[in-house]
């Protein structure tokens, strides 16, 4: 396996008739008459390539998505037609009528498309009684360039400064013929803002290893002037490895194409005829000790007004140091990046002048942004020290104190000139208040932020009857959202590295709240990259890239596989499965290899060091709330042990290998007969494990049971009384892991609304009573001095919206989906999920004796719906043709709902 992205490969015919099983859906009980009389599907929307609506760097085979439509209810996709044409309007491919219900990642499998190019698609599709949907409208794509097309030079500046700033340009004068067609493509170690003529028109981050960078491409076609001067310019900034850093080396590399109406065309690219300057930035400390960002002291007495215009006078600026031409020994490899980020202005809710004439800015809550702050009448060589932070101290002041900061300075300087301007940092880290010195000559009004997260196109909505819920999934949300960044984050202050255990909680909170999935998918690369670099033994870094090479936690590593299948189950990408599928097997073999002969048990996993030796339980060290580390065989270990060896057999099963798939559960199923022969008490509550001697620990905490329940491990025969136990100790997890625990109560909805709305014990309940605006590290993080922005707290929020709300992902890409709404916790639930096919709806009140549900399904999804009931009498269907009651069972008529909006009147709870 390649360190570098693969070539994402057509489907195999086995796969692609199992994922067809996968994803059919079957027809809800509908009469034949109303098949006759059906409409004709509506043309499909929300046309996508690689997840995205308009990519510019599609690298390997497009893989298609679209969402079908029709007016009809219990519809289904049958059939598609996807077709493909150049830009000259040239067909290339045509897939022809396929019978198939998938709807995402359809591959393209026609003649190789040239790099660098403009395609359009469109598609259509058939419904279940054979009609057939007019095309779509017309989307389009952009092929990415290969290393060997770049014909750029890496250029730098010849400096040794730790944490250098360059601006680079380049003037050019474009043909008189009409511009069809313009494109940028543009890396940096390790950021960069890209210019021209006199605009900024990106930001991005290559936080990645030289051999696996990412580019991206911006359009530029109604920015360049034809027949005119332009100017094309970038500051780049470099600041060596740290957390999510690896080292690598200043540089930038640009390449600009121009193609006019008369088949002419222009190429830019970045050479010695560059002109390089430093950037008006100072030297100064770094905020921390973790290798973190810098401290920005901005001077703008050195700002070169212009410089990214034409006519600008760069005689005084030198040649740039030429480090090669694309690839180099250093720059090796490039790929198209997919995760973009989003940008936005905000104001403070709140500005106070204090008595001293300092002005603090309130922002309402935790963000990660650069403060913008205007000067109009600047005055030159006057400094304007700046503070952000997390909390004010009792004066008013932004606390400097390192405990409510995340040991972390974040201060900001500003040297001013003359007139009228502006300071904007450049790299974000997260905080809520600004406070600006007195005499900036700053008022009320010239305090803004930039807040930056990926990016994200649909957002999940929930409300419930309890406004403690409600503040808790967006406190969650809002989190998961602000961590996600050029990658996830640990926190967007102090460590922002990519860990692995936070980026499986911070990844599926973000599939859930906002239906993103492809920072997921460059993230599980990622990954899957560091097991080829550091790891033939099947382990995985635990943070990666990063600056300090190889480095792993043993239970990060076992998340893997059951993150992976999450991702697949979300999103149904089969391409990405069957690349990650090789990961996963050396991962279980990882674990296979740990299994005690004696006992049976997965017994001193290797890996980790210090706290983190044999594996992490849970983190900061009190989250564990005394659970025994004197163990070599630990319950919690195991219990992760079981889901590697089950997701990597629902993997190889999807992929047609089936006897791999037969032996992985069977040593799955052996695991968990280990796990409750030996590490359970008399009463079924499990311990924490075994000693190297054998020796049974005498501390049962909740995460070890907790986890038994939550995976499946524990017998149905005993996990009322495990519930029971597990409900009892309250809240014993910390916020990395205490999803689990809401997983493991589903069955106890009055438990998961305790846990969740608590102000006085541990939990999100506790961090919104005082005053927390983004999940914790941990529930006393506050007084430990711990993060008071780690994103990892947002897994829950998964399990608000399967508990509560009622909404379950049943199979791959949503094709079916389970809606139960609870019997006890809150009185009522409304909401819509985004999943891949589209977005369920659904709303339930609780009236009395009776339950009032509606739901709305996406076309091309089943419902499986649980309503509490006696007998399907007990139950009103508004219009019987659009569900099917299937079978009674624990006391819920279930039914079968297709496409549309259907509503339930149960008469009995």
């Amino acid at each position: 396996m390649s360190p570098h992205r693969p070539h994402r490969p057509l489907l195999s015919t086995v796969t692609a008739a199992a994922l067809l099983a996968a994803t059919a859906v079957a027809l809800p009980g509908t009469a034949q008459a109303a098949l006759k009389a059906g409409h004709a599907p509506q043309a499909p929307a929300h046309l996508t390539v690689d997840d995205q609506s308009r990519p510019l760097n599609v690298e390997g085979a497009p893989l298609f998505g679209w969402w079908p439509r029709d007016r009809d209810p219990g519809e289904v996709q049958t059939a598609y037609e996807v077709e493909v044409r150049d830009a000259s309007g040239e067909e290339v491919w045509d897939s022809g009528r396929v019978r198939s219900g998938r709807q995402e990642y359809v591959a393209y499998a026609g003649e190789s498309l040239k790099p660098g190019a403009t395609y359009t698609w469109r598609v259509r599709t058939w419904d279940r009684t054979g009609k057939r949907s007019p095309w779509s409208r017309s989307a389009s794509f952009d092929t990415g360039i290969r290393d060997g097309d770049w014909g750029a030079s890496w250029i730098r500046r010849a400096t040794d400064d730790p944490d250098e700033y360059t601006l680079a340009r380049r003037d050019f004068t474009a043909g008189r013929s009409k511009i069809v067609r313009a494109r940028v493509h543009v890396a940096a170690g390790q950021q960069f803002v890209l210019h021209l003529n006199g605009e900024t028109i990106e930001r991005g981050a290559a936080f990645a290893h030289p051999d696996e960078g990412f580019y991206e491409t911006v359009d530029v076609t109604s920015k360049v002037r034809e027949g005119r001067a332009n100017t094309i310019g970038a500051l780049y900034h470099w600041y060596g490895s740290g957390q999510g850093r690896p080292k690598g080396a200043p540089g930038l590399l640009v390449r600009l194409v121009i193609d006019h109406a008369d088949g002419t065309r222009q190429v830019i690219v970045t050479d010695g005829s560059w002109k390089v300057s430093p950037g008006p930035w100072k030297d100064a400390p770094r905020r921390n000790g973790d290798g973190g960002d810098y401290i920005e002291e901005f001077d703008g007495t050195a700002v070169q007004d212009g410089w990214d215009a034409p006519g600008f006078d760069d005689a005084s600026w030198q040649a740039p140091e030429v480090a090669g031409e694309h690839p180099t020994e250093v720059f090796s490899h490039l790929q198209g990046q997919e995760a973009d980020l989003e940008h936005e202005t905000v104001r403070p809710v709140k500005v106070t002048r204090l008595d001293s004439g300092a002005l603090v800015a309130d922002f309402g809550k935790v963000i990660p942004a650069v403060p913008v702050v205007r000067f109009r009448d600047g005055e030159a060589g006057r400094r304007v020290e700046m503070h952000a932070g997390y909390r004010l101290a009792d004066d008013g002041t932004v606390s400097r104190d390192g405990d409510d900061n995340q040991s972390t300075n974040l201060a900001y300087g500003y040297t001013q000139r003359d007139g009228d301007q502006t300071f904007r940092a450049l790299t974000f880290v997260g905080w809520r208040y600004l406070e600006i010195a007195p005499g900036s000559g700053a008022s009320e009004r010239d305090i803004a932020a930039v807040v930056q997260h990926t990016e994200v196109d649909r957002k999940a909505k929930l409300r419930t009857s309890d406004r403690g819920v409600n503040a808790a999934y967006d406190l969650m949300a809002r989190s998961a959202l602000y961590g996600s960044q050029e990658q996830f984050l640990d926190t967007p202050t102090r460590e922002k590295g990519q860990f692995l255990g936070d980026s499986v909680d911070i990844s599926k909170a973000m599939m859930g709240a906002y239906g993103a999935r492809r920072l997921t998918r460059q993230a599980i690369r990622e990954f899957m990259s560091s097991q080829e670099r550091y790891w033939p033994d099947g382990r995985l870094n635990a943070v990666y890239p990063n600056g300090d090479g190889k480095r792993d936690i043993p239970d990060y590593t076992e998340m893997f596989p059951g993150w992976v299948w999450d991702y697949y189950e979300q999103s149904g990408d089969t391409a990405t499965l069957t690349d990650a599928y090789p990961v996963m097997t050396a991962v279980a073999g990882y674990v296979r290899r740990h299994v005690d002969s004696g006992t049976g048990l997965v017994t001193n996993l290797e890996g980790g060091s210090g706290q983190y030796k044999y594996g992490i339980i849970d983190w900061p060290a009190t989250m564990r709330y005394g659970h025994d580390m004197d163990t070599a065989a630990r319950t919690v270990i195991n219990v992760l042990g079981v889901d590697v060896l089950n997701a990597t057999a629902r993997a190889a099963e999807t992929l047609g290998e089936k006897d791999e798939a037969a032996r992985l559960r069977a040593d799955a199923a052996a695991l968990t007969e280990a796990i409750n022969e030996r590490l359970r008490r008399d009463d079924g509550v499990y311990i924490d494990g075994l000693k190297s001697d054998g020796a049974r620990s005498a501390h049962a905490s909740q995460i070890a049971n907790a986890y038994a329940l939550a995976y499946g491990v524990a017998p149905a025969g005993s996990r009322a009384a495990i519930e029971e136990y597990v409900a009892g100790l309250g809240m014993r997890m910390g916020p990395m892991t205490a999803h689990r625990l809401l997983e493991a109560l589903a069955g106890r909805p009055g438990d998961v609304v305790e846990r969740l709305t608590d102000t006085e014990g541990p939990g999100w309940g506790n961090i919104l009573a005082r005053g927390g605006t983004f999940t914790w590290e941990s529930w006393d993080a506050r007084e430990e001095g711990q993060s008071l922005s780690h994103p990892w707290g947002a897994t829950s929020l998964i399990e608000i919206q399967k508990t509560l709300l009622g909404v379950t992902v049943t199979s791959p890409a949503a094709a079916t989906v389970r809606i139960a709404p609870p019997e006890s916790g809150v009185g009522e639930a409304s909401g819509t999920v985004p999943v891949q096919r589209g977005d369920v709806g659904v709303n339930w009140k609780r009236s009395g004796r009776g339950l009032s549900l509606t739901v709305d399904v996406p076309v091309n999804v089943r419902a499986e719906v649980r309503v509490p009931a006696r007998s399907a009498r007990d139950v009103h269907v508004s219009g019987r043709d659009r569900a099917r009651f299937v079978r009674m069972e624990d006391g819920h008529a279930v039914f079968e709902v297709g496409s549309g909006r259907v509503h339930f009147r149960s008469n009995h709870l």
